[in-house]
């Protein structure tokens, strides 16, 4: 079965940070997952390279917008294997296959009868680089994102007819209630429908960098249309010899809420009038926060990834971003809780569970779990994890179901402590005990670890790899992540998989 995840294609004009690494990771982390179920995955990421801002900063620099997009996707596309991002492409939209699929696409947007001429004024953003309605517009004529004045700007351009599509979006969010996630993402979008959808700009004539209108080459595309249409141009290329539009569309979006009305209202309404199938699910992460305000490259509150993962690795930090911040919501982000969280719930609760579990096989039955039922108490916490954890990624409740995982992981510390082995394993040595409560106990941590090592593994892949090679279970597959699944076998040594000592630089 083909599933197609995407990222947002990041703006070029400025060097990547974490609020980029969160999406990454979050797409990331549904790719790995339907691997795992068998799906024939395509991960797509990459840059935004055309546009008034890119054109701008080059300008400053003296350099082209082709030099300046050439130096800075690099920074982008290095960030992908630092995050440990599995993707499977990484589109440029400066790539001529790419710009070839645009006008072959809008050309047929027009030739459905959806574009005409027309002229424009509105307030303008340069860095959204868009149009604001009224009730877009804050306090002081400013951008509510970025918080800079507004344009007064006027045009003559090509048009898209959204006015069209106002039944049909509004009958997809009837017919899908759950086509938008977060709920609340899903309620503002459709309320920006109810609210009376006006026909956009498709296209600038004051500007040359972008790709060129094919039936009038005095204009560009609208950065936008161009950005957005790589979700189905990259299918046609990203895949060496094959074309994968028929097999991997719809894709599953992963966006931030600043990008909402471009990915839940124009770009549904633009494969409409394309006669191409609407997204299978948009999926709108929040806001990351330092000091109480959204991380941007503009207002100089940015943490830097590769900071952050050079002091902790790359787990600790997926981790870190999808455990302290519920997906879909805003949350504030730290140095400091980064710590808190691989002390007290990567080192502690994870790492010394597995430690001591391995640890305890090799010192009590000489590294060999014995082939026995896992205890009944444990079986039936983990009873239908595995289809819960499912279910709460198909939803795009990310990280609900890394909740939902680690309550086993403490339940599995709380079983340690409750049946005691190292008691059990005295009273076998010297008062002649049964092995057999131990036997049970200690199948039970080893089985119990190695399927939270499969289920974690879209979350944590470097250190779950680890330990399920320690396990002699290095198999990822989905009908692994039961209890029971995995037969006993022999255990090897355990480095500590989330070290204290990094944790204190």
């Amino acid at each position: 079965m083909g599933y197609s995840v995407t990222t947002p294609i990041f703006y070029v004009n400025a060097a990547p940070h974490l609020g980029h690494a969160y999406s990454t990771i979050v797409a990331d982390v549904l790719a790995r997952h339907h691997r795992q179920r068998g799906d024939d995955v395509f991960f797509l990421t990459g840059t935004d390279e055309h546009g008034e801002p890119v054109a701008n900063v080059a300008a400053e620099r003296g350099i082209t917008p082709q030099e300046l997009v050439d130096e800075n996707a690099p920074r982008f596309q290095a960030m992908g294997p630092v995050v440990e991002a599995s993707n499977d492409f990484f589109v440029r939209t400066s790539d001529p296959r790419h710009k070839a699929a645009v006008q072959e696409i809008l050309t047929r947007v027009k030739d459905n009868g959806y574009v005409y001429e027309g002229s424009y004024e509105g307030w303008y953003c340069p860095k959204c680089a868009d149009f604001k309605t009224e009730s877009e517009i804050a306090e002081g004529n400013t951008c509510p994102i970025h918080g800079i004045p507004l344009s007064r700007e006027s045009e003559t351009n090509w048009f898209f007819r959204l006015s069209a599509f106002q039944e049909q979006l509004e009958q997809l969010y009837a017919d899908r209630p759950d086509w938008v996630v977060p709920q609340a993402r899903r309620n503002e979008a459709l309320a920006f429908i109810k609210g009376g959808l006006q026909d956009v700009s498709l296209s600038r004539s004051a500007i040359s960098w972008g790709v060129e209108v094919p039936w009038d080459p005095e204009h560009v595309f609208y950065v936008w249309w161009d950005a957005l249409l790589n979700y189905v141009t990259a299918l046609r290329f990203g895949r060496e010899g094959q074309d994968l539009s028929e097999s991997h569309w719809p894709a599953v979006h992963v966006i931030g809420k600043d990008i909402l009305k471009f990915h839940t209202i124009y770009w549904p309404a633009l494969l409409m009038a394309a006669g191409l199938e609407v997204p299978r699910r948009v999926l709108v992460g929040g806001f990351l926060l330092v000091d109480g305000a959204k991380m941007s490259k503009s207002r100089g509150n940015v943490l830097d990834p590769f900071a952050a993962i050079e002091a902790y690795g790359a787990d600790a930090v997926r981790f870190y971003l999808l455990r302290e911040v519920g997906f879909g919501q805003d949350g504030s982000v730290s140095l400091d809780g980064l710590k808190l969280r691989y002390e007290t719930e990567l080192a502690n609760d994870l790492g010394n569970l597995a430690s001591r579990s391995i640890a305890m096989v090799r010192r009590y039955r000489d590294g060999q779990a014995s082939d026995v039922a896992v205890d009944p108490e444990i079986a039936a916490a983990f009873d239908g994890l595995d289809a819960q954890v499912a279910a709460l990624l198909d939803d795009g409740q990310i990280s609900q179901a890394l909740e939902a995982i680690w309550e086993r992981v403490r339940r599995l510390n709380r079983f340690v402590e409750e049946r005691a082995p190292w008691a059990l394993a005295k009273a076998e040595k010297n008062d002649g005990a049964d092995p057999a409560a131990l036997d049970v106990v200690l199948r039970t941590l080893i089985e119990g670890v190695r399927v939270l090592g499969v289920l974690l593994h879209p979350w944590l892949p470097t250190s779950t790899g680890t330990l399920l090679d320690a396990l002699g279970a290095p198999v990822l597959a989905w009908d692994g992540a039961r209890l029971g699944a995995g037969a006993a076998g022999e255990v090897g040594e355990l480095a500590p998989l989330f070290p204290k000592d990094r944790a204190a630089a």
